[in-house]
């Protein structure tokens, strides 16, 4: 993988984190917490899914597995470094299953999944043709 092409991953993974980050901006400001969590993990995986699906037809630089893993790593990492540390000054936000780990893993699954599908539909085309 090549400077280009990890930038393009690393550009669609913001596109969903920022998605989330809004969703979490917006609900917390309006909503009880429990509610503003379960919206979160509600959207977390559609807005990867939605990321992923255009990451795979217009670039597909990477594999399914490997799409997932950098997409998740990402949010982890901006999650720990950015949210917990910088914003909150605190880890407290990794202690709760629906506010990180329960997304974390529905961001995985999505984007692997939308990943996988995408490689069928393409090969089948390429079949078709």
């Amino acid at each position: 993988m090549n400077i280009k092409s990890l930038l393009v991953v690393l550009a669609h993974a913001f596109v969903g984190w920022a998605l989330c980050a809004a969703t979490m901006s917006i609900g917390m400001a309006t909503l009880p917490i429990q509610s503003a969590l379960i919206a979160h993990a509600i959207g977390a995986p559609i807005y990867f899914a939605l990321v992923a699906l255009v990451y795979f037809k217009k670039f597909n630089y990477t594999a399914p597995l490997q799409t997932a893993l950098i997409f998740t790593g990402f949010v982890i990492a901006v999650d720990f470094f950015v949210v917990a540390l910088l914003i909150y000054k605190s880890l407290e936000m990794f202690k709760s299953l629906l506010g990180t780990w329960i997304p974390f893993v529905l961001i995985f699954a999505s984007t692997s999944l939308t990943g996988l599908f995408s490689v069928r539909t393409t090969e089948r085309s390429a079949i078709a043709q």
